[in-house]
């Protein structure tokens, strides 16, 4: 009998505990706050009415999706300096924005959005693991809630979006993958990934690496099946939680 047992007594398989809470942010279109078990993000979406300028220099047809992302100062344990007070963005904040923004691109029509930019704005409140995953999967949702004010209020003439977007992250720690990993698992894990995928089921990203380690074919199954199996779960969340919020069946 294996004596492996993760820190905060989950099975390797199962996620944190996840919340949505809709409305966060008053003056956005639409906000989620998205809690992964300690970590917890605020997600903003609105509506420019202006594309960037390489869109007009080049004359490109329909709009445009972008995403920041930034960490507050009180979200982990030693306080973390702004960006402005550094005077730049650091590299690990840039590299997950443009993540974001590709993760969202993927599953929206940006021909149904002609002349405008959808911004979406994630900001980390507190960090314990997996904040990009988090922000990810918040921002759909932000977005989403934006679009159907939008439209709505008869600004869009409709839902840009033709699926779902969620992520997890998934690793192997002493040994075992497991699903999901707060910092404590995070920091010691071997093998670290975060899966990016559709609520149809279809990949949009993974980003994987040994940490001074390899892994083995095997072992790649074995996580890519524990992330299938998490992003499942998340998308019905998500689901559930935009049929309740905007009373009816939709087409996500």
């Amino acid at each position: 009998m294996s004596s492996f047992s993760r820190p905060d007594g989950r099975e390797c398989d199962a996620l944190r505990d996840i919340k949505f809470e809709a409305d966060f942010a008053a003056n956005a279109t639409g906000s989620v706050l998205v809690s992964f078990g300690n970590t917890k993000v605020i997600c903003g979406a609105m509506l420019e009415k202006r594309v960037p300028g390489w869109m007009r220099a080049q004359n490109v047809s329909g709009g445009w999706l972008t995403a920041e992302y930034s960490m507050l100062p009180y979200s982990t344990l030693d306080r973390k300096t702004r960006d402005a007070s550094r005077g730049k963005q650091d590299g690990r904040g840039i590299e997950i924005q443009r993540l974001i923004g590709r993760s969202l691109r993927a599953v929206i029509d940006l021909q149904k959005l002609p002349g405008h930019t959808l911004w979406v704005d994630c900001d980390v409140l507190q960090a314990d693991g997996g904040t990009r995953t988090a922000s990810i999967t918040g921002a759909y949702l932000a977005a989403r809630l934006a679009v159907q004010k939008l439209i709505d209020e008869g600004k869009l003439e409709e839902n840009p979006f033709s699926d779902s977007v969620a992520a997890v992250s998934v690793g192997v720690y002493e040994g075992e993958p497991v699903l999901d990993l707060p910092y404590v698992e995070d920091r010691d894990a071997s093998v670290d990934f975060n899966v990016v995928m559709t609520g149809k089921g279809e990949f949009v990203e993974l980003q994987g690496t040994g940490e001074e380690a390899t892994f083995s074919e095997d072992e790649l199954a074995k996580l890519i099946a524990l992330a299938k199996k998490g992003i499942k779960e998340v998308s019905t969340m998500q689901a559930n939680f935009l049929t309740q919020r905007l009373l009816g069946d939709l087409k996500l």
